[in-house]
């Protein structure tokens, strides 16, 4: 079972969303079981739960796990396929964020194109790896960081700024023969408490659904919290 997995196909991800295959997802993420041991824990007949685990098969999301006799009747052992599951913005393709049709670092809704650009991005760059079998480099950054002021954050991001600007214009080498262009993303947002990440309802247990909070500064909007360093290479982007 991989830990996370892109969906791109459009089909995939209807079939993902429906909230009781999004909760059959969650109980075989969870271990393989059967229809039938799946029926008790949902509250649906045997034959409605392997009508949703067919749909679930057919595009990659559930896959088999084993067999076993139970009785005069061989059950079928299904497990997810992954741990948890994305859906790219290629499977809104026609209506997907382009963060090229504007530039504004200081955005929320840049940095979530650009956010949705890399998941986009990745995915794909993961499933031509595994087709080819071949391992995908990549790296990524993540920690946090406590302000003591909006001025110390504004001054934080110029340097931040400037400081991969300055790496960018250091490694850059635009005539290296086979040279392999990569893009850079460096994201700054407020952390949300870790109670206001619930699960969605359809999933959640009740006593796990919490009421949304951010750790934003009351008196600065979100469109200014919100701040992202999209850099690529000059002449490459």
């Amino acid at each position: 079972m991989l830990d996370v997995t892109v969906i791109e196909d459009a089909e995939a991800a209807a079939v993902s969303l429906d909230p009781i295959r999004a909760r059959l997802l969650a109980e075989l993420a969870a271990g393989p079981a059967s229809a039938a041991m799946l029926a008790a824990k949902v509250g649906l007949p045997r034959q409605k739960v392997n009508y949703h685990l067919k749909a679930l098969e057919r595009h990659g999301l559930v896959e088999l796990a084993g067999e076993r006799r139970k009785g005069n009747v061989t059950e079928r052992l299904m497990r997810a396929t992954a741990a948890s599951y994305v859906i790219s913005p290629l499977a809104l393709a026609a209506v997907q964020p382009d963060p090229d049709r504007f530039r504004d670092q200081l955005s929320a809704r840049w940095l979530l194109a650009v956010g949705a650009r890399l998941v986009r991005d990745v995915g794909a760059l993961i499933t031509g790896a595994t087709k080819a079998r071949k391992r995908l480099a990549t790296y990524a950054l993540d920690g946090e960081v406590t302000f003591a002021s909006a001025a110390d954050r504004a001054a934080f991001i110029e340097e931040l700024t400037q400081g991969v600007g300055a790496l960018i214009r250091k490694y850059h080498d635009g005539n290296a023969e086979g040279g392999r262009d990569h893009r850079i993303v460096v994201a700054v947002h407020p952390t949300l408490k870790p109670e206001a990440i619930a699960e969605p309802e359809a999933i959640a247990k009740p006593d796990a659904i919490a009421k949304p909070e951010v750790t934003a500064e009351p008196e600065v909007t979100a469109e200014s919290e919100a701040v992202a360093v999209d850099s690529t290479p000059p002449g490459q982007d």
